[in-house]
Order: C-alpha cells, then structure tokens, then sequence
C-alpha cells in the first residue's frame, strides 16, 4: 500500500466531472480520480476548513460509524476495472477490522473528515499513476520559458503594495 495525499482537486473543462489528484507520500508520482461535483464540493469543504451549517452525508457517515462504535482506520484505493475506481473503508470495531466497500470519491470526502490516512494499492499505483515530465516546469506551450523576461515580470509583481487595495474599496 502507498499513502497519498490529496494534492488538488481540479475543475474538467469538458464535463460537469471534477479530477482528485493524489499525491504519492513519498516520490513524485500522481494518481487523478475523475469525481462528481458534490463530492468535491464535499471534499474541498472540509480540506478548507468551512463548517457547513448542517452535517453532509459525509459527515453522518463519520457520526454513524463513530456511535456504532467503530472508528474509521484508513481508505484503500484498490481497484480499477473498466474505467472504475474502487475503494474500501477500514473500519475498526471492538478490535475487529471490517472492510467497506464505497467509491474512492465518498471514501476520500470520509478520509479528509476523520483524519485518518488514504492509501492506493501498489498495482493501482504502479499501472495508473503519472509522473510529471523533467522539464514540465520549464516549459510553457511547448516553449522553453525565458527567465530573464520573466524576471522583469516578477520584480514588477513583487514591488506592488496589495496592502492598500482594501483601503480603496470603502
């Protein structure tokens, strides 16, 4: 098992769909998750810190499990199979682990509010991560970024004073 850590969530241009990218812990190697919108909306909520005015589903899910008398463990991201993320919830009751099955979207949105951690199976990992290329940052478009123009830019950025834009708004 890696553990991952929730690296962002992104918006698809081409559907009402979001992307959860996970993280590796340890290299550089990422795993996108096409998600629904609520439940990135979920996820980002709680990664953010809002309190929602009511429990979420999420949220019923933690209470539920907790006044079972369980304790939500970890996550596993252990499958894929005909375009299908799988996952499981680890649950811990009276000393008995009981393994869940849940999609990883509802599995993250659960893991983020339990504090507990997410991890993806080695073979999902090794078929279905990404790596970012070396020199992805060095380029833009295709083209090699040129430093030196971009230096003028960033003392440009850098000597701006942001401090007074909430003076002017009254």
């Amino acid at each position: 098992m890696i553990e991952v850590v929730i690296d962002s969530i992104r918006v698809s241009l081409m559907s009402q769909y979001r992307i959860v990218i996970l993280k590796d812990s340890t290299t550089d190697r990422y795993l996108p998750i096409w998600i629904g919108p609520c439940e990135a909306d979920a996820i980002t909520i709680e990664l953010q810190e809002m309190p929602p005015q009511r429990p979420l589903t999420h949220d019923l899910l933690k209470s539920m499990i907790r006044e079972l008398g369980g304790k939500a463990v970890h996550i596993l991201i252990n499958d894929l199979r005909n375009d299908v993320y799988y996952a499981r919830v680890v649950i811990d009751v009276a000393g008995r682990q009981i393994e869940v099955d849940a999609r990883p979207s509802d599995a993250i949105a659960l893991a983020v509010r339990a504090k507990v951690p997410v991890f993806v199976s080695d073979h999902v990992m090794e078929r279905h991560s990404i790596e970012p290329e070396e020199d992805v940052e060095r380029t833009v478009g295709g083209k090699e970024l040129d430093e030196d123009r971009l230096s003028a830019f960033k003392d440009f950025v850098n000597s701006l004073d942001l401090d007074d834009l909430d003076d002017e708004e009254e």
